[in-house]
């Protein structure tokens, strides 16, 4: 398929955008931000827009972004076709979906079909939070990992926890939401491209990024809701492929850790010895 797609992103260069649309191309994929402003600058057309789609929906509106993509809907023409996915369906999504949809039709996916199959899923229990680093530690020299992903739930943890394992001579990346975009684009070209190979990350990371040689995850903190782990642990085993995700879980967690196994009917086991062996 001969099709012209550009990316659309805040932090990048507006007059490269900007030159970009002008070439019109049949596919804009961009941040709230950034697409209201090309809309507003009369570079992105939006009379001839067949399509709209706001991905993510839920994790868009609570970041923020409610304002420009109510102000982006009320710029589109009438016979613009709108999608929106959303991995929730919380009261802001709702409004969305009642000021901006017409006769929406309503796709609903059953909990049940939210699938981890292909993924192997095993708890360490883990006395105190200080000890985790320590258990990460031993856990990165036993087994050979061809490409990991840590979530933290926090940009400080992200953060600290990078330095930590550089000062012990690991090699690792991170990625939050403090970073430029610019930034951001390396770091994921260079984990893309193998020559990175541990990430950490926030839940940033966790929606809507495929990386496709992801073989392990390592949660160091649990999720702070049961939505995003699949999400997170979707990081390996894509495509057919096998992955491992391990959980981090001390006392404090283990109520979370069966609310997630009774929320996706599935069971986290505790770690073999013999894990190498399946990643």
């Amino acid at each position: 398929m001969n099709i012209e797609c550009h990316a659309c992103i805040g932090g990048t260069n507006v007059r490269d955008d900007m030159n970009a649309l002008r070439a019109g191309p049949q596919v804009v994929v961009g941040t709230p931000g950034r697409i209201h402003d090309m809309i507003e600058r009369r570079v992105l057309k939006t009379d001839q827009m067949k399509l709209f789609i706001l991905d993510e929906a839920d994790e868009m509106l609570s970041r923020g972004f409610t304002e420009q993509i109510y102000d982006i809907f009320q710029l589109l023409p009438q016979s613009t076709q709108v999608t929106l996915l959303s991995a929730t369906m919380p009261q802001d999504v709702l409004e969305v979906t009642t000021k901006f949809m017409r006769d929406p039709i309503r796709i609903l996916v059953k909990k049940q079909e939210l699938t981890l199959e292909g993924i192997k899923q095993f708890y360490i229990a883990v006395e105190k939070e200080e000890w985790k680093l320590d258990t990460l530690s031993d856990l990165y020299e036993t087994v050979t990992i061809t490409q990991a992903v840590i979530f933290c739930n926090t940009r400080r943890k992200v953060d600290w926890l990078t330095d930590k394992l550089t000062a012990r001579d690991f090699t690792v990346s991170a990625m939050h939401g403090d970073m430029e975009q610019g930034q951001r684009d390396v770091i994921m070209k260079e984990f893309r491209s193998g020559s990175s190979r541990v990430l950490i990350a926030t839940d940033l990371l966790a929606r809507g990024i495929d990386v496709q040689q992801v073989s392990l995850v390592i949660n160091y903190d649990l999720p702070a809701n049961r939505e995003n782990y699949i999400h997170r642990i979707g990081r390996g085993g894509r495509f057919g492929r096998k992955g491992v995700a391990i959980n981090f879980v001390t006392a404090d967690d283990v109520r979370m850790m069966r609310e997630i196994e009774q929320f996706y009917s599935t069971q986290i086991e505790e770690m073999p010895m013999n894990v190498a062996d399946l990643i």
